[in-house]
Protein backbone atom coordinates (compact mmCIF):
# COMPACT_ATOMS: atom_id res chain seq x y z
CA UNK A 1 0.00 0.00 0.00
CA UNK A 2 1.49 3.24 -1.34
CA UNK A 3 2.11 6.04 1.92
CA UNK A 4 4.99 8.49 2.27
CA UNK A 5 8.58 6.96 3.68
CA UNK A 6 10.72 9.73 2.85
CA UNK A 7 12.81 12.11 5.52
CA UNK A 8 9.83 13.67 7.71
CA UNK A 9 12.00 16.22 9.75
CA UNK A 10 12.82 17.76 6.28
CA UNK A 11 8.83 18.13 5.58
CA UNK A 12 8.24 19.13 8.72
CA UNK A 13 10.84 22.45 8.02
CA UNK A 14 9.75 22.90 4.87
CA UNK A 15 6.72 23.90 6.49
CA UNK A 16 7.18 25.45 10.11
CA UNK A 17 5.19 23.15 11.74
CA UNK A 18 5.70 19.86 13.06
CA UNK A 19 2.97 18.04 11.50
CA UNK A 20 3.93 14.38 11.92
CA UNK A 21 4.27 14.99 15.57
CA UNK A 22 6.81 16.58 18.11
CA UNK A 23 10.01 17.08 16.25
CA UNK A 24 13.64 17.69 18.41
CA UNK A 25 15.30 19.22 15.45
CA UNK A 26 12.11 21.01 14.01
CA UNK A 27 12.26 23.05 17.74
CA UNK A 28 15.98 23.96 17.01
CA UNK A 29 16.43 24.67 13.26
CA UNK A 30 12.80 26.32 12.66
CA UNK A 31 13.91 27.29 9.32
CA UNK A 32 13.12 25.78 5.67
CA UNK A 33 16.18 23.03 5.03
CA UNK A 34 18.91 23.45 2.37
CA UNK A 35 22.09 25.26 2.19
CA UNK A 36 20.49 28.51 1.99
CA UNK A 37 17.50 27.86 4.65
CA UNK A 38 18.74 31.01 6.64
CA UNK A 39 18.69 32.95 3.83
CA UNK A 40 15.66 32.76 2.11
CA UNK A 41 13.79 35.95 1.10
CA UNK A 42 12.09 34.29 -2.03
CA UNK A 43 8.45 35.76 -2.52
CA UNK A 44 6.15 32.98 -3.20
CA UNK A 45 3.90 33.08 -5.62
CA UNK A 46 -0.10 32.73 -4.97
CA UNK A 47 -0.09 29.16 -7.13
CA UNK A 48 3.06 28.87 -4.65
CA UNK A 49 0.83 29.27 -1.38
CA UNK A 50 -2.22 27.22 -2.34
CA UNK A 51 0.36 24.26 -3.52
CA UNK A 52 2.17 24.52 -0.20
CA UNK A 53 -1.27 24.64 1.39
CA UNK A 54 -2.45 21.41 -0.32
CA UNK A 55 0.95 19.66 0.36
CA UNK A 56 0.79 20.27 3.67
CA UNK A 57 -2.85 19.19 4.41
CA UNK A 58 -1.43 15.45 2.16
CA UNK A 59 1.07 15.06 4.66
CA UNK A 60 -0.86 15.67 7.80
CA UNK A 61 -3.31 12.94 7.19
CA UNK A 62 -1.20 10.99 5.66
CA UNK A 63 -2.52 10.86 1.81
CA UNK A 64 -1.10 10.62 -1.44
CA UNK A 65 -1.84 12.31 -4.44
CA UNK A 66 -4.67 10.40 -5.96
CA UNK A 67 -6.47 10.11 -3.13
CA UNK A 68 -6.74 13.13 -2.04
CA UNK A 69 -7.34 14.67 -5.27
CA UNK A 70 -10.56 12.03 -5.26
CA UNK A 71 -11.51 13.30 -1.76
CA UNK A 72 -11.48 16.78 -2.96
CA UNK A 73 -13.94 15.83 -5.59
CA UNK A 74 -16.15 13.92 -3.57
CA UNK A 75 -16.12 17.24 -1.49
CA UNK A 76 -16.83 19.05 -4.32
CA UNK A 77 -20.37 17.18 -4.80
CA UNK A 78 -20.73 17.21 -1.40
CA UNK A 79 -23.29 19.84 0.13
CA UNK A 80 -21.65 22.53 1.92
CA UNK A 81 -18.39 24.12 1.64
CA UNK A 82 -16.11 22.31 0.06
CA UNK A 83 -12.86 23.18 2.00
CA UNK A 84 -14.80 22.36 5.25
CA UNK A 85 -16.24 19.18 4.10
CA UNK A 86 -12.94 18.09 2.60
CA UNK A 87 -11.24 18.52 6.07
CA UNK A 88 -14.42 16.99 7.44
CA UNK A 89 -13.93 13.81 5.34
CA UNK A 90 -10.10 13.59 6.53
CA UNK A 91 -10.75 13.60 9.84
CA UNK A 92 -13.39 10.85 9.18
CA UNK A 93 -10.54 8.90 7.97
CA UNK A 94 -10.43 5.88 10.38
CA UNK A 95 -6.52 6.11 10.89
CA UNK A 96 -7.36 9.54 11.62
CA UNK A 97 -9.93 8.50 14.15
CA UNK A 98 -8.19 6.23 15.79
CA UNK A 99 -5.11 8.95 16.66
CA UNK A 100 -8.14 11.37 17.65
CA UNK A 101 -9.04 8.66 20.32
CA UNK A 102 -5.31 8.43 21.32
CA UNK A 103 -4.51 5.01 20.55
CA UNK A 104 -1.69 6.35 18.96
CA UNK A 105 0.86 8.84 18.96
CA UNK A 106 0.44 9.64 15.33
CA UNK A 107 -1.10 9.38 12.84
CA UNK A 108 1.66 6.97 10.85
CA UNK A 109 1.62 5.06 14.42
CA UNK A 110 -2.74 4.94 14.04
CA UNK A 111 -2.17 3.61 10.13
CA UNK A 112 0.03 0.79 11.81
CA UNK A 113 -2.56 -0.35 14.50
CA UNK A 114 -5.10 -0.28 12.05
CA UNK A 115 -3.11 -1.93 9.22
CA UNK A 116 -2.10 -4.86 11.84
CA UNK A 117 -6.02 -5.58 12.91
CA UNK A 118 -5.67 -4.35 16.02
CA UNK A 119 -8.80 -2.16 15.59
CA UNK A 120 -12.23 -2.82 15.29
CA UNK A 121 -15.64 -0.81 14.18
CA UNK A 122 -18.82 -1.50 15.21
CA UNK A 123 -16.89 -4.89 16.72
CA UNK A 124 -15.92 -5.95 13.42
CA UNK A 125 -12.02 -6.11 12.39
CA UNK A 126 -11.31 -3.16 9.61
CA UNK A 127 -7.42 -3.22 8.03
CA UNK A 128 -8.15 -0.05 5.68
CA UNK A 129 -6.84 2.87 7.25
CA UNK A 130 -9.10 5.26 4.51
CA UNK A 131 -12.03 3.72 5.88
CA UNK A 132 -14.71 6.08 6.42
CA UNK A 133 -16.29 6.26 10.12
CA UNK A 134 -19.71 7.78 10.58
CA UNK A 135 -21.75 9.54 13.24
CA UNK A 136 -22.45 6.27 15.62
CA UNK A 137 -20.01 4.25 14.82
CA UNK A 138 -18.14 2.77 17.69
CA UNK A 139 -13.78 2.55 17.02
CA UNK A 140 -11.94 0.00 19.62
CA UNK A 141 -9.06 -1.60 19.97
CA UNK A 142 -9.23 -5.80 19.54
CA UNK A 143 -9.53 -7.63 23.11
CA UNK A 144 -6.07 -9.31 22.79
CA UNK A 145 -4.63 -5.72 21.53
CA UNK A 146 -5.62 -3.78 24.91
CA UNK A 147 -2.30 -4.80 26.44
CA UNK A 148 0.02 -3.15 23.79
CA UNK A 149 2.77 -0.90 25.53
CA UNK A 150 2.28 1.47 22.65
CA UNK A 151 -1.49 1.93 23.39
CA UNK A 152 -1.09 2.28 27.32
CA UNK A 153 1.77 5.15 26.39
CA UNK A 154 -0.15 7.08 24.39
CA UNK A 155 -3.08 6.80 26.49
CA UNK A 156 -1.53 8.06 29.16
CA UNK A 157 -2.76 11.25 30.52
CA UNK A 158 -4.23 11.95 26.96
CA UNK A 159 -7.06 14.26 27.13
CA UNK A 160 -10.20 13.11 25.22
CA UNK A 161 -12.57 16.06 26.34
CA UNK A 162 -10.60 18.48 23.50
CA UNK A 163 -12.38 16.86 20.66
CA UNK A 164 -16.17 17.43 21.32
CA UNK A 165 -17.09 14.69 18.58
CA UNK A 166 -16.08 11.67 19.85
CA UNK A 167 -17.53 9.82 23.29
CA UNK A 168 -14.66 8.22 25.15
CA UNK A 169 -15.34 4.69 26.64
CA UNK A 170 -12.71 3.75 28.84
CA UNK A 171 -14.32 -0.12 29.02
CA UNK A 172 -13.65 -0.67 25.63
CA UNK A 173 -10.42 1.35 25.19
CA UNK A 174 -12.57 3.22 21.96
CA UNK A 175 -14.68 5.56 20.99
CA UNK A 176 -18.19 7.01 19.19
CA UNK A 177 -18.14 9.27 16.53
CA UNK A 178 -21.31 11.77 17.95
CA UNK A 179 -21.05 14.05 15.21
CA UNK A 180 -19.13 15.32 12.10
CA UNK A 181 -16.99 17.37 13.56
CA UNK A 182 -17.19 21.37 12.61
CA UNK A 183 -14.58 23.05 11.15
CA UNK A 184 -13.13 25.41 14.30
CA UNK A 185 -13.34 22.15 16.07
CA UNK A 186 -10.62 20.87 13.64
CA UNK A 187 -7.50 21.99 14.92
CA UNK A 188 -5.27 21.59 12.48
CA UNK A 189 -4.11 24.76 10.43
CA UNK A 190 -4.78 24.24 7.48
CA UNK A 191 -5.92 26.94 5.18
CA UNK A 192 -8.31 25.15 3.37
CA UNK A 193 -9.58 27.63 0.88
CA UNK A 194 -6.41 27.76 -1.13
CA UNK A 195 -6.46 23.77 -1.51
CA UNK A 196 -9.96 24.81 -3.34
CA UNK A 197 -8.45 27.72 -5.10
CA UNK A 198 -5.99 25.56 -6.04
CA UNK A 199 -7.90 22.72 -7.73
CA UNK A 200 -10.56 25.45 -8.83
CA UNK A 201 -8.25 26.45 -11.77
Amino acid sequence: MARYTGPKTKIARKFGEPIFGPDKVLSKKNYPPGQHGLNRRRKTSEYGLQLKEKQKAKYTYGVLERQFRNLFEKAARTKGITGEVLLQMLECRLDNFVYRLGLAPSRPAARQLVLHKHVTVNGKVVNIPSFNVVPGDVVAVREKAKSLEVIADSLAGFNHSKYPWIEWDESIKGGKLLHIPAREDIPEPIKEQLIVELYSK
